[in-house]
């Protein structure tokens, strides 16, 4: 049996196509950028290129308002500390409870040595943000807004671009990690009022390492990374030419296959989806089924382990991720799926099946001949699922 690749949000393999345009860029055209000879300006010309593949992709006014990274993590720390740095007499941030790391760790790290006053607004059981709680934290201390575009657990969409109006009543700037949007739902950043927006190249089948910041135009920003003068002196160091000349290559090809991700894709989720929660009951969707990306399902499966599901289906050559963040030693599930309060005997057990362009029929075919055995099997070994001979009372979630 051929392996099953279904942990796309976790990161995307490279299309051949994108290594084709980055291989010259190692051996034939070396130069740096920044060199007055023909070999930089020639690279210069192809960075270009790239550039403007990505602004066609975010629907950016200017090439210049894309500023090249290492990935999503720098681009999201660089827009709030840039945020926090240019909004003079403010030193407030607002994020809401199920945003990456790269976001809420930075805030930790914000308030304990800053004192920054960091304001988390929770979501509701389909993992939607309480807008009205979101009003309330806006003031005029409010540097920042920092809002995910779609949550990588579930695939729940934010509406970003309400989000930044309402941060702009307040004078504030609104920046979104759209890491896992950016490549799978259409953006036009001419129109909306978003001022910054975080990307990563790992995540729409370009390389690992590189991502890029959008600052829109007339945006005050200040470096994370300071020495030489590349990026319009908004980003130090000499660029990591292969990796963006790969990651215009996959904006490109993520512009071309949009529709398809849209359409076919969307498709082969919800067969998969529909499947597993019939033939195995006692399961469901968690995230806001009506709203979320076309590739994304998590679907919690009661009384077992997120951990024992994926091990036995790897043995199965089936790759996917469990949307708990278990860890040796560690019992709790992830902040997701605390924040969202789906309950503890689903929340361990809640598992994260995300989609490409390279998957197709026959990938959900094997996960709807495999999936059902394992979790019956984990479920009798369970002292959870029997009690006196007899399985628990039957489980049904209101916010499905």
């Amino acid at each position: 049996m051929r392996p099953v690749y279904l942990d796309n949000n976790a990161t995307t393999r490279v299309d051949p196509r994108v290594v084709e345009a980055m291989l010259p860029f190692f051996t034939e055209q070396f130069g740096n950028a920044s060199s007055m000879h023909s070999f930089g300006s020639e690279v210069g010309t192809s960075l270009k290129a790239a550039r403007q593949q990505i602004q066609a992709l975010l629907g950016a006014a200017h090439d210049h308002e894309l500023i090249f990274t290492s990935g999503g993590t720098e681009s999201d720390n660089a827009a709030i500390l840039s945020a926090l740095d240019t909004q003079t007499g403010r030193d407030e941030i607002i994020t809401s409870a199920v945003e990456h790391p790269a976001i809420l760790s930075l805030c930790e790290y914000l308030e304990k040595s800053r004192g920054v006053t960091v304001h988390v607004i929770p979501v509701d059981a389909r993992g939607l943000l309480d807008i009205e709680a979101y009003r309330k934290a806006l003031g005029p201390k409010t540097a920042v807004v920092s809002m995910m575009w779609a949550n990588n657990e579930t695939g729940t969409l934010f509406p970003v671009e309400q989000l930044a109006e309402l941060a702009h009543e307040v004078g504030a700037l609104f920046h979104t990690d759209a890491v896992q949007a950016v490549g799978k739902i259409p953006i036009d950043l001419k129109s909306n009022t978003i001022d910054m927006l975080s990307l990563s190249g790992h995540k729409l089948h370009g390389p690992k390492g590189i991502g890029a910041l959008y600052v829109r135009k007339g945006v005050r920003f200040r470096p994370l990374v300071r020495g030489g003068h590349q990026e319009r002196g908004r980003r130090a160091g000499t660029e990591n030419t292969p990796s963006i000349i790969g990651l215009g290559k996959a904006a490109e090809l993520a512009l071309a296959h949009m529709e398809e991700e849209q359409t076919r894709i969307r498709a082969l989720r919800d067969r998969l989806e529909s499947g597993l929660v019939q033939q195995i009951g006692r399961c469901f969707v968690t995230g806001d089924t009506r709203n979320r990306l076309p590739n994304t399902c998590n679907i919690a499966f009661e009384y077992i382990e997120g951990e024992a599901i994926l091990l036995l289906m790897n043995k199965a050559g089936i790759a996917a991720s469990s949307g708990s963040a278990c860890t040796s030693g560690s019992l709790e599930p992830s902040h997701v799926m605390r924040a969202m309060k789906v309950p503890y005997t689903a929340a361990h057990g809640s598992i994260r099946f995300s989609f490409s362009r390279e998957n197709d029929g026959e990938d959900v075919d094997r996960v709807l001949d495999v999936v059902p055995g394992i979790i019956e099997k984990l479920r009798t070994l369970s002292p959870f699922w029997r009690k006196d001979g007899e399985k628990p009372a039957e489980f049904n979630p209101t916010y499905n």
